[in-house]
């Protein structure tokens, strides 16, 4: 009966042993998870049509957060500074006008540059832009006593600050309307393309999957 008692002890210190080490690996797994998300990749949806054709709705990102440097999670001051956004990345950020959200668009203008748009050409630093990635859907041209999207400025970016705009600029709510994203709002800047859900096919579940777009690298 000793020995049998002995058996039954040594057997449940067996198992509430695993059972601590499964609970370990759980709490491991998701601190690690955590801390993935926050500061190396993060993944996200595409909800809206303002960066077609780089970017389509319904489009699942992966952006990398590492790049722009780490940052202290809510005051968001660099931790360790890497390389600040340049022109042409495609970023995600805060915004301004509602922090609750993250809007994605693509830099056109750094600290110190000079943008303006005539007649929606662009002009940075007073030469034309090369919009290699711009498309325009609206043959109407606005003055900009009516709205800024196809003439606006001349404004300069601050220190600290991004102007951006979106590919599909006839169809985009950006720094035009409600100015520059500040530096410490990056979240970080996309990086690929691995999951893409055409919700408007009615066909079949197959013909929903964007299949040519799954792993695209972003630029």
């Amino acid at each position: 009966m000793i020995h049998e008692k002995q058996r039954e002890k040594k057997k449940d210190a067996a198992s509430k042993s695993k059972v601590q080490e499964y609970i370990e690996a759980i709490i491991i797994a998701i601190l690690i998870a955590v801390v993935i998300r926050t500061f190396v990749v993060q993944a996200y949806k595409i909800p809206s049509r303002s960066m077609v054709p780089t970017l389509l709705v319904g489009d699942h990102l992966l952006v990398n957060k590492f790049i722009y440097g780490v940052k202290i999670p809510v005051i968001r001051r660099p931790l360790i500074p890497v390389t600040d956004p340049k022109r042409g990345d495609i970023i995600v950020f805060i915004y301004p006008k509602d922090r609750t959200k993250d809007y994605i668009k693509r830099v056109i203008g750094v600290a110190g540059d000079k943008i303006e748009i005539k007649n929606k050409n662009i002009f940075i630093n007073d030469r034309p832009y090369k919009d290699s990635f711009g498309i325009y859907s609206d043959h109407m041209i606005y003055p900009a006593i009516i709205q800024p999207r196809d003439n606006f400025g001349p404004v300069t970016v601050g220190v600290g600050s991004l102007f951006v705009m979106g590919d599909n600029r006839d169809e985009s709510a950006d720094s035009r309307f409600w100015g520059f994203v500040d530096l410490k709002d990056v979240e970080g800047k996309a990086l690929i393309i691995y999951w893409s859900w055409n919700s408007d096919e009615h066909d079949s579940l197959l013909k929903k999957i964007r299949w040519e777009r799954l792993g695209k690298i972003l630029h």
